[in-house]
């Protein structure tokens, strides 16, 4: 059993993330998904991106590591889009981290340091006509994925962002049961 924390989207902590954190325990992994916020759930990108800009993405990201402080450093840290800013950063500079799973984003490793951890396995998730990924986040995939040791990069057909959230329109049931049996192996393995 791996432990796991998954970080949600801009448009918050959604039934579809929450569903996704309840796969991952029925396949018998401790699962934490901290509400970065506050109860506050978005309609669309736009005014949850509103609201982020508003609260400050440094704000987001301390919540994150917020969340965390009481766990024990053996963690799996999940992402999606935003999400995988808080989880990004704390596997590549928490202790213990065993792993990341970077779904719909990906940032540049130098980021968060100089390089990507060693010991860290990484998978990327993302849809390969997606143009918030293409445009913001490809290469950085990229180069993540021939910095690090142990990392994958996974590319689905289609274009939707959030394509892996069971209760948004960009909801592609495929790609998300390839994502998540991906995602449940991966977790499986770090354990």
């Amino acid at each position: 059993m791996a432990e796991l924390v998954v970080f949600h989207h801009v448009q918050g902590l959604t039934p579809g993330i929450e569903s996704f954190a309840e796969s991952l325990r029925e396949a018998g992994h401790l699962v934490h998904v901290p509400d970065l916020f506050e109860g506050r759930c978005f309609d669309s990108l736009d005014a949850g991106s509103t609201y982020v800009q508003q609260t400050g993405f440094a704000e987001v990201i301390a919540r994150g590591v917020a969340a965390v402080q009481e766990l024990p450093g053996e963690l799996v840290y999940a992402g999606f889009s935003l999400g995988v800013l808080p989880a990004q950063l704390l596997a590549q500079t928490r202790p213990g981290a065993r792993g990341a799973l970077l779904i719909c984003a990906c940032a540049p490793v130098t980021e968060f340091g100089d390089r990507w951890p060693e010991d860290v396995p990484v998978q990327i998730h993302a849809m390969n006509n997606d143009p918030e990924f293409i445009r913001a986040d490809l290469e950085a995939a990229r180069e993540l994925v021939g910095q690090a040791r142990e990392a994958e990069l996974f590319l689905y057909p289609g274009s939707d962002h959030l394509f892996a959230d069971s209760s948004l329109s960009d909801y592609d049931e495929a790609a998300a049961a390839s994502l998540l049996d991906r995602a449940v192996e991966f977790a499986r393995a770090t354990d």
